[in-house]
Formats: C-alpha cells, sequence, structure tokens
C-alpha cells in the first residue's frame, strides 16, 4: 500500500513539474536532495553506531540488566497480573529501558520478542490480549530519556545547544505516556466488560 502511495506523489510531482515547465529546476533539486539524503544517512550512521556502541557497552557491563532489574517494579505495576517469572517480563523492562536511552533500533528486536512471549502467556490466541495493547501502546509513546537520534541531526544541522531540548522531551513525553496508559486501561476495561 505505502509502494503505491509513494508511487502516486512522485508520479504527481513529476506531472506537476512538466505542466509548470520547470523540467531544469525539478532535475537540479533531485540531484540536490539525492546528495543531501546520502550525507544525512551517514550522519545518522555514524551517531547510531556510537549509540549502538555504548548500549553493546551497558549490555557487556551490565548497565542494561541494572537498569531492567530497576524498571520490573514498575512493569509489574502497569502490567497487573503479568507472569513474574515468565519470558516477557525481562523483555519488556530490556525493551523500555532501551527506548528510555533513545535507541529504537535495538528496542524494536525486544519488543517483538516481548510481543511472542505475552502472546505464548496469552495461550497463543489470535487475539490481542490487554498486556499485548498495553505494551505496543507504551512502545509507540515510549518515554524518552535521550533521544539520540534527534540529538545527532540537531548537532548535524548546526544547533549550539542540541541537548536543550531534553527538558521539553521528558515534559512532553512524560505527559503523553501517563495519558496513553490510562486511556488504554479505561479502553480495555470497557471492552472485558461487554
Amino acid at each position: 500500500m505505502m509502494n503505491r502511495i509513494f508511487t502516486l506523489l512522485m508520479l504527481c510531482g513529476i506531472s506537476c513539474g512538466v505542466l509548470c515547465q520547470s523540467g531544469e529546476e525539478m532535475t537540479s533539486v533531485l540531484l540536490e536532495s539525492g546528495s543531501d539524503a546520502i550525507t544525512l544517512c551517514l550522519a545518522l550512521t555514524g551517531g547510531m553506531c556510537v549509540w549502538g556502541g555504548l548500549l553493546k557497552v551497558a549490555e557487556a557491563s551490565g548497565v542494561t540488566d541494572l537498569l531492567a532489574r530497576l524498571l520490573a517494579p514498575i512493569v509489574c505495576l502497569i502490567f497487573r497480573g503479568i507472569d513474574r517469572h515468565g519470558k516477557a517480563l525481562p523483555l519488556i523492562t530490556m525493551n523500555f529501558a532501551a527506548n528510555a536511552l533513545g535507541l529504537g533500533n535495538a528496542a524494536t528486536p525486544l519488543g517483538l520478542a516481548a510481543i511472542r512471549a505475552l502472546k505464548e502467556e496469552n495461550g497463543d490466541s489470535d487475539t490481542a490480549s490487554d498486556h499485548m495493547i498495553l505494551f505496543t501502546v507504551i512502545n509507540t509513546a515510549s518515554l524518552t530519556l535521550f533521544p539520540s537520534t534527534v540529538l545527532t541531526l540537531r548537532s548535524e544541522y548546526g544547533s549550539m545547544h542540541p541537548l536543550s531540548i531534553l527538558p521539553a522531551v521528558w515534559l512532553c513525553s512524560t505527559i503523553v505516556l501517563v495519558f496513553l496508559i490510562i486511556l488504554t486501561r479505561t479502553l480495555c476495561a470497557v471492552r472485558s466488560v461487554r
């Protein structure tokens, strides 16, 4: 579906350029944009390598395990009734820890494994459990303490103080996360009453 949408957008853009008789400008913009895209990808790759390397160091030194253990009581409070000795709990806490550090690429495989573990705990049902729904919502909203990708982009584009956005990020992500947890719990309770 997305391939069709992007193809349609591209064809509309080319058609507008041809109809407006601005083929030369369109060609130069396309070439410049391609160069800018490659430069941006290289900058993001460098940032991801740095933060991914730091995550590996944190994993090897036990920092992420410590963070996951610290988050476990909070996770058990949010996910009432979750199996404390099951496979899902450590995967969820590791996912939350990776998201909190702004390492979405590292959090994705953990999130997929957590959903599989939650599905197993739900008896391999094809219907999503309340825990699966809540985990998906929290993972999507994710409380980010250190948004590494955004900070890399801010540095790349010349921000004098790339860390100045942190208080706003913390405030916004906390408010959104709390609101979504309350909303999801309310809707799950309504669903189970029906």
